[in-house]
């Protein structure tokens, strides 16, 4: 029975990740993403109780999927560092086009936790890169960096022409070795 569970919740996942592309996360409804899913608005709400859960299992799956691709890409190059597959990651991210994220502000209003994994996510991931450079200096430059480029793309407010993106980016790189 688990696995049904799982299958089930992934399927709402995948769902509601189609219907956000088309639609952008605000205009996301529960019924849209049921009936994407092939499952009831009743399943669909055993799973994700509140359309804010729903977002927040979506973040989730974003970053479980960001961990795997830091994974392959670090089990590929074993001469890249984790950092540098970070930085280069994050930047080809951020080239994808995104819909806006005003969704996330009625999701943290509806559920204060909203943030925990993406926080949890972040700081675990800076820990790994602290344990694996002698040069925090450098480390805190390029995270930094990395992540308003990240906030600057999500909200909507990046201010980096496609050369200056490069540009940072290459020179994140070069600090980090």
């Amino acid at each position: 029975m688990r696995a049904r569970k799982a299958n089930s919740r992934d399927k709402i996942l995948a769902a509601a990740a189609d219907v956000a592309r088309e639609a952008g996360p605000g205009s996301l409804s529960l019924e849209a993403v049921a009936n994407r899913a092939g499952v009831s608005k009743g399943g669909l709400l055993y799973n994700f109780p509140t359309k804010a859960k729903l977002m927040q299992g979506l973040v989730e799956s974003y970053l479980k999927d960001f961990e795997k691709a830091l994974e392959a890409r670090a089990a590929e190059n074993s001469h890249e560092s984790v950092l540098s597959a970070y930085i280069k990651l994050s930047a080809d991210d951020c080239e994808q086009p995104k819909p806006s994220a005003t969704w996330m502000f009625s999701a943290i209003a509806e559920d204060p936790d909203f943030l925990t994994p993406i926080k949890a996510f972040k700081r675990q991931l800076f820990e790994r890169l602290k344990g694996e450079t002698d040069a925090l200096g450098s480390l805190l430059v390029c995270f930094l960096a990395i992540e308003g480029l990240r906030s600057m793309n999500l909200f909507d407010s990046d201010v980096l022409s496609h050369d200056e993106r490069k540009l940072l980016v290459a020179s994140l790189l070069k600090i980090a070795g």
